[in-house]
């Protein structure tokens, strides 16, 4: 029924462009280029998880904290009308 009109492909230049030659940069004694950069998809896996699992000990702990100064607050008060009658 209704069907959009592609549009022309270009057509491309036919003159021949030579490739410059590149010079290598020499190398250094064999060393690469980043020495420390070494590290393996296993390593880095492996500190995401350890962060993953420290984080949610942080939380863990936070929380639990959280919950022993509210039942705190709530005992003093407790307490402290009971003393007052």
């Amino acid at each position: 029924m209704l069907r959009p009109k592609l549009p022309d492909i270009p057509t491309l230049p036919t003159t021949a462009i030579a490739p410059q030659p590149t010079q290598v940069p020499p190398s250094s004694a064999g060393r690469s280029a980043t020495p420390f950069m070494s590290f393996g998809v296993g390593a880095v896996a492996a500190v995401v998880v350890v962060g993953i699992v420290l984080t949610a000990l942080l939380a863990a702990v936070a929380v639990s904290a959280m919950s022993v100064a509210i039942a705190a607050v709530v005992l003093r008060s407790l307490v402290g009308s009971a003393n007052k009658r």
